[in-house]
C-alpha cells in the first residue's frame, strides 16, 4: 500500500513537472504570440495619438530605445515611448537620476505613471525578445543586479513587461530584494503565478503607487543630513576665530586702512614691544572678511 501511494506520489510530481515546462517552453510564448498581436492592432489608434502629442510637445523621436538584458544575458533593444528630452542621461534608471523631473517631457509624468510608456514593449514581445511576464530587462550596465539574478536563475527566462517584482514594490525596492522576487518568480512560474502578477499590475497601475522619480527619498535625506552636518562645522570654526580687539597705540602713531589685503603680510618695521610677554602672531583667514585684527599688541612712537 505504501509503495503504491509513494509511486502514486512520484508520478504525479512528473506529470506536474512535464507541465510546467509544457507551458514555461510552449505555451507560455503562444499566449504571448497572440496577446501582443491582438494588442498592437487594438492600441493602434491609442499609438497613433501619443504620437503626436509626443511630437508636439517636445523635440526627438516617439520611441526611445534603450539597451537591455535579454534571456541568456543576450542583449537587445527595448521600446519605449519617450517621457524626457533628449539631453537626459540615456543609461541611467530613472530614480537614481538626480532632478529627474527636469528631464520629464509635458506628457511625460503622465505616461510614466500610468506606464503608458511602456506599451510599445509589445513590439519586444511579439518578435521574441520580451514576454508579457517575467522579471523586467535590466539595463546593460547594471552589474549588481544582473549578478544577483544569477544566483536565482532569473537570468534564464525572458524578461517581462511586469513581472513579481513590479507588483511588490517595483522602483522601491533595493536590488538583492528585487533579484529575489525574480527568483520565487522563476521557481514558480506557472499559468497560476502570471495571472497573479498579470492582474496585480493592473492594479499597481491604477493605484500609481510604488513609482520613484530621482533620488530615493532617503539618499535625499542622508544629503540634507551631510550639508547640516557641513554647516555646523563651518560654524563651529568661524565661532573659533573671533577675536577680541585690545589695541593701544600711542598718540603719533598711525593706523592703517582696515580694508588692507587679506595675504599682504603686516609690516613689523619701528615696532617695539614694551613689555616681556610675548606677540601673538595671529594668522590671517578668509573668514574674517578682510579685517585684520592683532591681540594685546602695544608698540612705542619711535
Amino acid at each position: 500500500y505504501y509503495e503504491s501511494c509513494l509511486l502514486t506520489y512520484k508520478y504525479s510530481i512528473i506529470i506536474y513537472l512535464e507541465e510546467v515546462n509544457m507551458y514555461k517552453n510552449y505555451i507560455k510564448r503562444m499566449i504571448d504570440i497572440l496577446l501582443s498581436f491582438n494588442a498592437i492592432i487594438f492600441l493602434s489608434p491609442l499609438f497613433f495619438i501619443l504620437a503626436i502629442i509626443i511630437k508636439a510637445t517636445s523635440q526627438g523621436p516617439v520611441f526611445f530605445k534603450q539597451e537591455r538584458v535579454g534571456k541568456g544575458k543576450k542583449n537587445f533593444m527595448m521600446l519605449k515611448f519617450r517621457s524626457m528630452r533628449q539631453d537626459a542621461p540615456k543609461d541611467c534608471p530613472t530614480h537614481l537620476l538626480q532632478d529627474s523631473e527636469s528631464y520629464i517631457t509635458p506628457i511625460g509624468n503622465f505616461m510614466r505613471k500610468t506606464s503608458i510608456d511602456e506599451l510599445p514593449q509589445i513590439f519586444n514581445i511579439l518578435v521574441g525578445d520580451m514576454s508579457i511576464i517575467g522579471p523586467r530587462p535590466a539595463l546593460y550596465n547594471q552589474d549588481d543586479l544582473i549578478a544577483e539574478r544569477d544566483k536565482y536563475g532569473a537570468n534564464d527566462v525572458r524578461p517581462g513587461l511586469t513581472g513579481w517584482a513590479q507588483i511588490n514594490g517595483r522602483d522601491e525596492l533595493e536590488i538583492p530584494v528585487k533579484a529575489k522576487f525574480d527568483g520565487e518568480y522563476v521557481a514558480n512560474l506557472s499559468f497560476k503565478m502570471d495571472c497573479k502578477c498579470f492582474f496585480g499590475t493592473i492594479s499597481k497601475v491604477l493605484k500609481g503607487s510604488d513609482i520613484v522619480e530621482g533620488m530615493q527619498e532617503k539618499d535625499a535625506e542622508a544629503t540634507d543630513i551631510n550639508d547640516s552636518t557641513n554647516n555646523a562645522d563651518l560654524t563651529k570654526n568661524s565661532d573659533t576665530t573671533d577675536i577680541n580687539e585690545d589695541i593701544e597705540v600711542s598718540d603719533a602713531t598711525e593706523i592703517n586702512e582696515a580694508t588692507e589685503i587679506i595675504n599682504e603680510e603686516p609690516k613689523t618695521e619701528n615696532v617695539e614691544v614694551l613689555d616681556e610677554s610675548e606677540v601673538e602672531i595671529v594668522a590671517y583667514d578668509e573668514s574674517w572678511n578682510g579685517k585684520d585684527k592683532i591681540i594685546d599688541v602695544k608698540v612705542d612712537n619711535e
